[in-house]
């Protein structure tokens, strides 16, 4: 596991560029990286939003 750890208060804006560095920060390589985003998003404990509207984030 890296040394660097960042921590994210919820309900804060963030870009999705934010979140992949959060999980990058705790992941050992980019596939878990991956991984982890796309459970984030299929689960439903991130949401993306566009212009104030939620959007729906296609996980494959």
């Amino acid at each position: 596991m890296k040394q660097t750890k960042q921590i994210l208060t919820s309900r804060q804006k963030l870009s999705l560029g934010d979140l992949i560095l959060a999980v990058s920060s705790c992941t050992k390589n980019t596939k878990e990286t991956v991984a982890a985003v796309a459970d984030l998003l299929g689960s439903g404990q991130v949401r993306v939003e566009n212009n104030g509207e939620f959007t729906r984030a296609r996980v494959c």
